[in-house]
């Protein structure tokens, strides 16, 4: 047992050492290290003061990283408030935790003014906010800038509840990321709720026989107690059932019984190019999930990065300079 314990001990050294060796194009690791050294300590203190009061906020702040990065990149542009902006799209309505970054940004512009980006600020959030749930934490490259464009017409192109494996994977693929980086990323519904009108469509008219068969039979009448079929499509419902708010696999064991919420995670179970990543992971009890999951983050937050002098220093997260 001492053996295997060891050999797991390595093997976790040894990912989380390739982790910290992935760079963006004008990213590192300890980026702020001279300018602004308790960057990153301002941000964590922040956002485990907020996740303290309310535990949601974790799976908020790791769910706009992700949809800022898939919309212009990961400067950003999601943070922006004011009419037409991407916050005000559809598929972002749901976001939380602005006001998590909006704190940490007011605490590091009195320690460096115009030093850290809010862009930087989100990544490292996500990151705090998955070791905050119980998962591994990793070293974030920073070195981002803030974009000066943020349009709501410009979000339709980020994954969708709906969206088939094959379509998830084309969306995937244009920024950069592979199959199994697909399967790990939405692995972070580990935590977190969605709304009822996401996925309501799968309970009742489905098909001509009604609900979606690929739902366990067990789970249907659960979900259509949270859902009913008139009203109720603001109804909160946790994406990983009985551990919403702890970073683990037992989202992957979801999958494997029928319990995906979104019709989207339960297609990853049911196509064969994407059910062979769950299966591993369910295989590993957890190490290779939480390992992998901060290697595709790292790719992740380097997508169409603005560095050097693209972009700018926001003053306030909300609003351009």
């Amino acid at each position: 047992m001492e053996g295997r314990s060891l050999c797991a001990l390595t093997f976790l050294l040894l990912a989380l050492a390739n982790v910290n060796t992935v760079h963006g194009q004008g990213t590192r690791v300890g980026f702020y290290a001279r300018t602004c050294p308790r960057a990153e300590s301002i941000v964590r203190s922040t956002v485990q003061s907020h996740v303290r009061s309310d535990p949601t906020l974790a799976a908020g702040l790791l769910r706009m990283h992700f949809h800022d990065c898939f919309v212009q990149g990961c400067d950003g542009s999601v943070l922006i408030a004011g009419a037409g902006t991407e916050r005000t799209a559809f598929a972002n309505l749901g976001l939380k935790g602005y006001e998590v970054i909006d704190d940490a940004k007011t605490q590091l512009e009195t320690a460096c003014p115009g030093v850290v980006s809010c862009a930087d600020i989100l990544a490292l959030a996500a990151r705090d906010s998955v070791f905050l749930s119980g998962g591994l934490s990793w070293q974030v490259p920073t070195g981002r800038r803030d974009g000066r464009i943020s349009q709501a017409s410009d979000v339709s192109n980020l994954p969708a509840p709906f969206d088939s494996v094959d379509v998830q994977k084309q969306k995937f693929a244009a920024k950069r990321l592979n199959t199994q980086d697909l399967v790990t990323l939405v692995g972070g519904h580990t935590i977190g709720t969605t709304a009822c009108q996401f996925f309501s469509n799968r309970l009742y008219n489905f098909t001509a026989n009604g609900a979606d068969s690929s739902i366990n039979p067990l789970f249907l009448p659960q979900l259509r107690a949270l859902c009913p079929q008139n009203g109720g499509d603001s109804n909160r419902v946790a994406l990983d059932n009985g551990s919403e708010n702890r970073f683990d696999r037992s989202y992957f064991a979801n999958l494997r019984n029928g319990r995906g919420v979104l019709q989207s995670d339960q297609a990853l179970w049911n196509d064969p190019s994407t059910k062979s990543f769950v299966q591993g992971y369910l295989a590993s009890k957890g190490l290779l999930f939480n390992v992998e999951f901060a290697k595709s983050m790292v790719k992740m937050s380097n997508i169409e990065l603005k560095t050097g002098t693209n972009g700018e220093i926001r003053k306030i997260c909300s609003a351009f300079n």
